[in-house]
């Protein structure tokens, strides 16, 4: 189930976790990442294709009022994205590191969608504040998902790489 599907969030951003699909994780490898944070995260509706590869899942960070919905998606769509990503991002290269990500962007046919959504029905709880989306879940599995696909992390909303 998309968290779209559930009245308790709200989709608020959504970012690529760009690579080359010879990178991509086992289902296994990507739940032992996420477990390395901690208690942080549930995992559910976790997805894989025949070769036990991560095709998607969603992720509930209930402290940080959020959650993260995550599919893979592979092929000529994603390399002509990534191919209008990287012209965008050119003129903001600066640096030798920085148009090397924008040259893989061209030519990078995996990816990943993260959705984040924010929690909007907190409950009965003991406090009048109410709790406020913390989007350090969000850059946790940015950082998790970049690391074991060797890939890339954009904001295809601003523009620019996540670091």
């Amino acid at each position: 189930m998309s968290m779209f599907e559930d009245p308790r969030f709200r989709w608020r951003e959504t970012y690529f976790v760009q690579f080359d699909p010879i990178h991509r994780p086992t289902l296994d490898a990507f739940k032992e990442s996420v477990e390395s944070l901690g208690e942080r995260f549930q995992v559910e509706n976790l997805s894989a294709d025949d070769e036990g590869r991560l095709e998607s899942c969603t992720l509930l960070a209930p402290d940080d009022c959020a959650a993260i919905d995550i599919s893979y998606l592979e092929g000529e769509e994603v390399l002509e994205q990534g191919f209008e990503m990287a012209s965008e991002l050119e003129d903001g290269a600066e640096s030798a590191e920085g148009f090397q990500r924008v040259n893989l962007l061209r030519v990078f046919t995996g990816r990943f969608d993260v959705l984040h959504f924010e929690q909007v029905d907190q409950g009965e709880g003991d406090s009048d504040e109410p709790e406020m989306l913390d989007p350090s879940s969000l850059f946790l599995v940015l950082e998790k998902l970049a690391t074991l696909t060797e890939g890339i992390p954009v904001d295809p909303q601003s523009g620019c790489f996540c670091e």
